[in-house]
């Protein structure tokens, strides 16, 4: 039988881009909660989970730091970022419909999500763009507010869908931050990022990522490189 492998996707930047929907979201929520502008100044979004971006929110707005305020926060996100997703100029990004398409039908390979939305969020936006049916299952940040204990999370499920062992050799995780290079590392899967965020070729590099690509348009030497 071939090797069987799973592969781990992050959404934001790597799969879509949303046009920033996500921030605009947070931004209201953040002047409906604190009034003012919604500055999100110091703010770290790109590779963080919602949880973890809650957590900053509140902070820097002098709000205690609980389950029930980050819960609240991220209900109020989560309700305006329907409205947000089609106001916005976003799409998917270069080769990624086609390769999920010709992943899909590959036997040997499972394909999941690793993400740091939650899980209403990475809804919404896939769905929105056409791309959720791929993805059957994966680790959110409902999970944990720190992104790298996601890995084992997201490979406890693959395990539990795919009724198969997957060592994580066999294991790619996908990303365009450095934050996505280093949870795949914090489990021991093969990396693979994609400077199609905020984060340019040389940061990502900075990571050592197995594998890097500046998109995945290219899909034969996406395919080649990687053994898909």
């Amino acid at each position: 039988m071939p090797e069987q492998r799973l592969i781990l996707w992050d959404i934001d930047s790597t799969l879509v881009n949303t046009g920033a929907a996500g921030q605009h979201a947070l931004v209201r929520a953040t002047i409906e909660w604190f009034g003012g502008e919604g500055d999100l100044t110091g703010v770290e979004i790109a590779g963080r989970t919602d949880r973890a971006i809650a957590h900053q929110i509140l902070q820097k707005y002098g709000k205690p730091v609980t389950e029930e305020s980050v819960d609240s926060f991220l209900d109020r996100y989560i309700a305006l970022l329907p409205e947000e997703l089609p106001r916005r100029n976003g799409r998917v990004l270069p080769g990624v419909r086609e390769l999920l398409e010709y992943l899909a039908r590959q036997p040997d390979t499972t394909l999941g999500l690793l993400t740091g939305n939650l899980q209403r969020g990475a809804r919404l936006k896939l769905e929105h763009y056409n791309l959720w049916h791929f993805f059957p299952f994966g680790a959110f940040a409902d999970d944990h507010h720190d992104r790298n204990a996601l890995g084992p999370c997201a490979l406890s499920r693959a395990v539990e869908h795919a009724k198969i062992d997957f060592p994580v050799a066999q294991v790619d995780v996908v990303g365009d931050t450095g934050h996505d290079i280093a949870c795949g590392k914090a489990f021991g899967a093969r990396t693979v990022a994609v400077a199609t965020g905020s984060w340019s070729r040389e940061q990502l590099a900075g990571y050592e990522p197995d594998f890097l690509f500046d998109d995945l348009s290219n899909l034969d030497e996406v395919k080649k490189k990687l053994g898909w």
